[in-house]
């Protein structure tokens, strides 16, 4: 599952929704890691985890609180490690909007941290967590997560002989995630009133295991400097709102700032650079040299057609109100009723 010459792994931010999943499924793999190193800032959270995996059962787990703001501790963190998978950020959108240079100083500077640690420290392969807000973004916290993109594929260009990628995966809204719309609407139907911000608006939907499974098979397959874009249905928010709250009153209450009223993942502009690998897209660096480094390795692509791009609104794959209904009770509440 997890590429067998790498023994120690170290996930950042990970004691939020991602890092817990990846963690699940690497403890009860069939990998033998010697170390896992789980660095967040958060000491409630750690608690929480080392509740759930106690020392006594889980010898090769290490907690270590720590900031992506913070070089040194990176330094200390990144001892003896083989992978690194970058899931630390803020995500807020409101808040990247009003506190900008606090996302600038963890999703930019501290991404510029942890690549420099990278480097010095012998790691092999690091894949970073970007989001649909990173493509042609319009709010802070995406410029933010572009901006962290940009800098993890650059570092390709700087690696010399080091046996060192650095790739990212990009992907649409996490189904149950913290702070996102299903399980707002989820609590929002006890009073019988959901709150819509635009009617037509669209979102990318994908599973929380689909997600890890994404990176693990980055781990695996990528050659370094590539984007990673998977392929998954959208869903139109009035068939969530009739998924969930059928009965409800619905109120519409405007786009808020930095809010797009569809999300995309490709831009027309990097549909230049993409290619089609069967389960996912991958962006590739617009200079070429990526590309002919795939054909010289003899893998198994299409060249996307011209024009391509993609984007919630335009998807071929729409969830309807019955689909939508199944997954939140296999994903988020199993005793999901519509209210």
């Amino acid at each position: 599952m997890f590429p067998s010459n790498c023994r120690e792994i170290l996930i950042t931010g990970g004691t939020g929704t991602f890092g817990r999943a990846l963690l699940k499924k690497i403890v009860f793999s069939k990998n033998s890691f010697e170390r896992i190193v789980i660095f967040s800032r958060d000491e409630l959270k750690q608690w929480e985890l080392k509740q759930l995996y106690p020392k006594d059962k889980f010898p090769n787990l290490r907690f270590l609180l720590g900031d992506i703001r913070d070089k040194d501790r990176l330094y200390r963190a990144l001892e003896g490690i083989d992978i690194v998978v970058h899931a630390a950020a803020l995500k807020q959108v409101p808040s990247a909007e009003y506190d900008p240079f606090e996302f600038i100083k963890t999703n930019i500077i501290g991404s510029q941290n942890l690549i420099e640690a990278c480097f010095d420290k012998g790691v092999k392969h690091l894949v970073a967590l970007s989001t649909d807000k990173a493509a042609a973004p319009i709010n802070l916290y995406g410029a933010t997560k572009l901006c962290s993109d940009k800098l993890f594929i650059a570092a390709n260009n700087i690696i010399g002989k080091r046996d060192l990628r650095f790739s990212v995966v990009r992907y649409g809204n996490v189904m149950g995630s913290r702070g996102s719309v299903i399980p707002f609407f989820l609590k929002e139907a006890k009073n019988k009133v959901l709150r819509v911000t635009n009617s037509k608006m669209t979102r990318f939907n994908i599973i929380l295991d689909e997600a890890v499974d994404m990176v693990i098979w980055a781990l695996n397959n990528a050659i370094g400097g590539e984007i990673f874009v998977p392929k998954i249905p959208s869903y139109r928010i009035m068939d969530v709102v009739n998924a969930i709250g059928p009965n409800c009153e619905v109120e519409i209450i405007g786009i808020r700032p930095g809010e797009k009223l569809h999300e995309e993942m490709i831009t027309i502009s990097d549909g230049n650079s993409t290619i089609d690998l069967g389960k996912y897209y991958a962006i590739l660096p617009s200079d070429g040299d990526l590309m002919k480094k795939y054909e010289s390795a003899g893998i198994n692509y299409k060249k996307v057609v011209n024009g391509f791009s993609y984007n919630s609104g335009q998807n071929k794959d729409f969830l309807n109100v019955s689909e939508l209904r199944t997954l939140i009770k296999s994903n988020i509440s199993a005793d999901f009723e519509p209210s």
